[in-house]
């Protein structure tokens, strides 16, 4: 199945697909509306294509379908939550509002979460904190698994670990989501299973020596993911690395040293209001200059134009609300076999 898709059609479909599973209508939303974002904004190895896995999690008991996240600790600044393996995009939600209402009076809120479920594209949580005025921090490790080795080293001691933060300017908001390998999980299964190699020495091999191969990943012994820099500054990304993993599983007090199993993540929610710092007006003086410099710098060839992170994201949100959205491939026909699992009618596409 080709073609646009509407976004609300789908997003109608994922929430009745969750609902279908056993989800509450306010986590059911929150999940279906953060992975639709996910594809919406071009993340679509964290998007739509994850709906079914996150089901087949919940029917078996990995994912926890009902209750609330245990407060471990709590000031009028900080909380931390234990996420008791609830769904990732509802806990973020709920915890974004919890730094939210403590960054309006202090300034600033935090939010650790353990044992949370997978949280998706976290870029898709950025912009609706961006329209408020505020800033968002935001990043996650899984502390269950591992992909990333050490610089110097070649067994796997840490997951990508993204980061990701969104800020207003006069203009719309700046978002960024960056992992701290070259490439993430999903996308090196990806290209194993389409048989494409990948632009350049973005993995190492078992033996420690860089490939383009994704099959490498899964030889004998297991291949790793280079953190970002590559073969020449990778100490850079797997320092970065070190940092999301004291930031989410360090400061929730959960993480690697308790073994834990099953898919999940480790977080760390961080919200800031401009105003109670140098002000909102004088954060989006500096924000709208720096964007300015940004999109008025000459281009090098190649490039029709310099872009501040996210404008590329947030042009294809546009303009696949507008139009309509283009799934990748494998996306569709997982998405038709969820419909026939809970007898579901799967939107049908525009021109396909």
């Amino acid at each position: 199945m080709t073609g646009r898709f509407d976004a609300g059609a789908l997003l109608r479909f994922a929430t009745a697909a969750c609902r279908a599973a056993g989800l509450d209508a306010d986590k059911a939303h929150d999940v279906a509306e953060v992975l639709l974002d996910g594809d919406l904004m071009g993340h679509d190895t964290h998007g739509l294509g994850l709906l079914a896995p996150y089901l087949d999690s919940l029917a078996a008991g990995d994912m926890a379908a009902e209750g609330e996240p245990e407060v471990l600790s709590a000031t009028p600044v900080v909380q931390a939550w234990n996420g008791r393996k609830l769904p990732g995009p509802w806990l973020v939600r709920r915890a974004i509002e919890a730094a939210d209402q403590a960054a309006a009076v202090f300034g600033l809120g935090a939010v650790s979460i353990a044992q949370s479920h997978h949280i998706a594209a976290l870029a898709a949580y950025g912009p609706a904190v961006a329209a408020r005025g505020r800033m968002l921090v935001l990043t996650c490790s899984d502390p269950a698994t591992a992909s990333v080795a050490p610089w110097g080293g070649t067994q796997r001691v840490i997951t990508p670990n993204p980061l990701a933060a969104a800020w207003p300017t006069p203009d719309g908001p700046v978002i960024l989501d960056v992992s701290m390998s070259i490439t993430t999980n999903g996308m090196t299964a990806r290209r194993r299973a389409e048989g494409t190699r990948f632009p350049g020495q973005w993995l190492l091999d078992g033996a420690g020596n860089p490939t383009d191969d994704p099959n490498a990943f899964w030889g004998e012994p297991a291949g790793t993911l280079l953190p970002l820099g590559g073969v020449e500054a990778g100490h850079k990304g797997f320092a970065l690395g070190l940092l999301v993993e004291a930031l989410t599983s360090g400061l929730s007090g959960t993480g690697r040293a308790a073994a834990p199993k099953g898919w999940g993540a480790s977080v760390f929610v961080l919200v800031l209001d401009p105003a109670k710092f140098g002000g909102a007006e004088r954060f989006l003086a500096e924000s709208g200059w720096m964007a300015d410099a940004v999109r008025g710098n000459p281009p090098r060839p190649g490039f029709d134009q310099a872009r501040l992170p996210g404008d590329r994201a947030m042009a294809r949100r546009a303009k696949a609300l507008a139009e309509g959205i283009v799934l990748h491939p494998a996306i569709p026909p997982a998405l038709e076999k969820l419909a026939a699992r809970h007898g579901l009618a799967l939107p049908l596409s525009q021109g396909g």
